[in-house]
């Protein structure tokens, strides 16, 4: 998978090399502390689960709207940012202009379904860092989260990926695979964001179990997270696409 690529342009428009930047940002000696914020919760579940499974990487808490989010930069203080643009009352990258405000130390992320090159200049001139597609991989995500600086931005490649892909998901043309009724079980509580003990505990069946229908789940549908598992189920139709994704 590609590296997410450095735009050569500061947020205020003038030049400034990749290797010039400054690299205020995470201290690497530690764990990361990440802060999500999106409206939809099942996505920001699912993210804050992975993260939480990823060496090197620490969910400090979520959020759900830009003033939840606002409150809880300046509470926290996280090193990182993964901030929603579409949300209610107020977007995303508004609650990012603000953020750079009181707590300029974060380092803000910035997801969306949008991929058009105008939204990316947008986040940049708000003040994130990085512009990762929502719809794209759990690893490319994660990846950008990883690297991201002030100073710079940071775009990950499937932004604009060959063909020009859609601004939303939709359902896809490839066949979808034929699953037992309980790995649709399975895939519906993870889709709405719990985790496998939780579902275990639902559906009456050993964690062991549960895991076990996940990964069967991964190899069916091709991905390697809960988080991809959900989008691409949704993309084929075999669950609903919530209209906030």
């Amino acid at each position: 998978m590609g590296r997410p690529s450095d735009i050569d342009e500061s947020p205020t428009g003038k030049g400034m090399r990749s290797d010039d930047t400054v690299t205020d940002g995470p201290d690497t000696a530690r764990n990361l502390r990440v802060l999500v914020v999106d409206d939809h919760k099942t996505f920001a579940d699912l993210l804050s689960f992975a993260l939480s499974t990823e060496p090197g990487l620490e969910c400090v808490g979520t959020a759900f709207n830009a003033g939840e989010a606002i409150a809880a930069a300046q509470e926290l203080r996280p090193d990182v940012i993964v901030m929603d643009i579409e949300m209610p009352r107020q977007d995303g990258l508004a609650a990012t202009r603000r953020i750079r405000e009181i707590a300029p130390e974060s380092v803000i992320a910035v997801v969306s379904a949008h991929r058009d090159p105008e939204w990316v200049v947008r986040a940049a001139q708000a003040g994130a860092s990085a512009f990762v597609p929502k719809d794209g991989s759990l690893d490319e995500m994660l990846d950008v989260l990883r690297r991201v600086r002030n100073g710079s931005m940071l775009v990950a490649p499937s932004t604009f990926g060959p063909g020009g892909p859609p601004t939303a998901p939709r359902p896809s043309s490839a066949p979808a695979p034929t699953l037992t009724q309980r790995e649709l079980d399975v895939l519906n509580c993870l889709g709405r964001g719990m985790p496998p003990k939780s579902i275990a505990r639902v559906l009456g069946i050993s964690l062991h179990t549960c895991r076990g229908y996940v990964k069967s789940l991964h190899s069916k549908l091709g991905v390697r997270s809960q988080l991809e598992a959900v989008v691409r189920a949704q993309q084929l139709g075999l669950i609903e696409a919530p209209d906030d994704l």
